[in-house]
């Protein structure tokens, strides 16, 4: 080999965005001294892998860009060549041009679908997994919902499941709320919304839903408001009308025994991947997430939409900042409105409640080179690929649309995801690039990581090395391609790392906007 390639081998690898960027970024530690050679400027400092560097001298309060776009503002000069972070950039406000449909063209389809192997059910709605689930009004009713599960839990009683290998478990999903708010106001509204996505959700063979009896909540109305009544899979009942908790847990532990025998009797037939809906999450970003996962993931869902499939995007205080890149591809100009329309909203309830939008990104996404949320943003619309934006929705509302839609949610992900599980997602593609241990029962959840060193470190509760991106060892689109292929296995009921792990039960946890009273 000769000297020119060792000395290449050796070299520090940067990454440039786009030519109009400020920055670039450190793919490995730069120190002091080291020459950049591609961009003729010398290290000043300490550059940590996953952050940025200056390339040129940024006057104070001059407009700092990466992917080309304004990421924040310089609240001291700062030298081409110096760590650029939370020390020396900040957020600001600038305006954006909505461009309202502007770049919405033509959606790539695919005449021979892929498949994958799912479960259709007697009403033709696809389901990945096949469980039963317990579902609660109020939290006072969780410790009796869980005990019902667990006695069902096959690592404890493996005997009691044994009959039933087409299930994929018992499954209890229980949060903190449904009483103490207003009978009539929008939070209540919106618990019942998500509950009542779950209660129908494909992948539930059947539904136990488990009350008090006194809460706000009632399970009458709940069910009245979606449309929803009693029949042989959803079967309702509370506390105390069954006479306290043990004849509580007896009776719902004799329903799910007389709905396993016909949740057991399903198969998995070749269904189209149209009928797949993917809910894109990211958590624990990094400064890679941006560059390797999001746009691999985007990919994955530029083919899958060709498919004729759908994909929900998500976390409004997400993608703040760069929501323009939305609302230029939306399909019309009203559903680009529709996405406006939400982030005002946040603007809103953040300033009514003393927050701010700008409160992001976390410690641990500063630590990975994140500096502020419209760099976070510009990288995480990237999962959405480059297709149509063809429709918004509020949190947990029916998914209907095929194609590339958004859902209102914050950005926490459990929080999230519930309202996309409940909007119909029956897989969850989640991006990580400090590492993320998480599930979305009764629907799996792939995790991505944006690094091959965290994939190697926490391999276990990794699906798909995005690193290879960084490396050189393979393209956005290829990996996207296999992305795809992982999805649709994983839908066809390859078990995902976190179902392994036992992961979903706990993360379930429905959007509160609520006063509680």
């Amino acid at each position: 080999m000769s000297t020119l390639t060792d000395e290449a081998v050796r070299a520090p690898r940067v990454i440039r965005l786009n030519a109009k960027d400020d920055v670039v970024i450190a793919l490995d530690q730069l120190v002091a001294g080291t020459r950049i050679e591609k961009e003729g400027i010398t290290v000043s400092g300490l550059i940590p892998p996953g952050h940025k560097m200056a390339t040129r001298d940024i006057a104070a309060g001059e407009a700092v860009r990466r992917y080309g776009q304004i990421i924040g503002f310089a609240t001291q000069p700062i030298r081409a060549g110096q760590h650029v972070h939370v020390q020396n950039v900040a957020i600001g406000d600038f305006a954006r041009d909505y461009a309202f449909a502007q770049d919405a063209h033509a959606t790539r389809s695919i005449d021979t679908p892929a498949h994958f192997e799912g479960i259709v059910r007697e009403d033709g709605r696809v389901a990945t997994r096949n469980y039963v689930g317990i579902l609660t009004s109020v939290n006072c009713s969780a410790t009796v919902a869980r005990a019902i599960a667990d006695h069902f839990r096959r690592d404890i009683h493996p005997e009691r499941m044994a009959a039933y290998p087409n299930v994929d478990g018992v499954v209890a999903l229980t949060h903190s709320a449904g009483c103490a708010v207003d009978s009539e106001g929008e939070a209540l509204a919106m618990l019942q919304r998500t509950l009542g996505g779950y209660a129908i959700h494909p992948n539930f063979a059947a539904v136990l839903m488990v009350g008090l009896g006194c809460e706000t909540n009632q399970i009458p109305k709940l069910l009245a408001s979606q449309g929803l009544k009693d029949h042989a899979r959803l079967k309702t009942f509370t506390i105390q009308d069954t006479g306290g908790t043990t004849q509580t847990i007896a009776r719902g532990i004799e329903f799910v025994e007389q709905m396993l025998p016909e949740a057991n009797d399903v198969k998995r037939v070749p269904v189209s991947a149209s009928e797949l809906v993917v809910g894109l999450q990211c958590g624990g970003s990094d400064g890679y997430s941006g560059i390797s996962a999001n746009p691999v993931l985007g990919a994955a869902v530029d083919l899958l939409v060709a498919h004729g499939g759908t994909a929900i995007l998500s976390e409004t205080p997400e993608i703040y900042g760069a929501e323009h890149l939305l609302t230029r591809r939306a399909q019309t100009e009203a559903v680009g409105r529709k996405l406006v329309d939400r982030i005002h909203w946040w603007e809103d309830h953040v300033a009514r409640n003393g927050a701010a939008l700008s409160n992001n990104p976390s410690a641990g996404n500063k630590a990975g080179g994140l500096t502020t949320i419209l760099e976070k943003s510009l990288g995480a619309v990237a999962k959405g690929g480059t297709t149509n934006l063809v429709e918004v929705y509020e949190y947990a509302q029916p998914v209907r649309a095929k194609g590339l839609v958004f859902m209102d949610t914050p950005g926490y992900d459990p929080v999230s995801a519930t309202g996309q599980v409940a909007g119909g997602a029956n897989l969850i593609c989640f991006t990580t690039g400090r590492g993320s241990a998480y599930g979305c029962a009764p629907s799996p959840s792939l995790k991505l990581a944006t690094n091959t060193a965290l994939w190697e470190r926490q391999s276990d509760d990794m699906d798909f090395n995005c690193g290879q991106v960084l490396s050189g060892e393979g393209s956005i689109e290829e990996l996207g391609r296999r992305m795809l292929e992982l999805m649709l296995a994983t839908a066809s009921g390859k078990r995902s790392r976190s179902e392994l792990h036992g992961y979903g039960q706990q993360e379930f946890v429905p959007w509160q906007i609520s006063v509680i009273t």
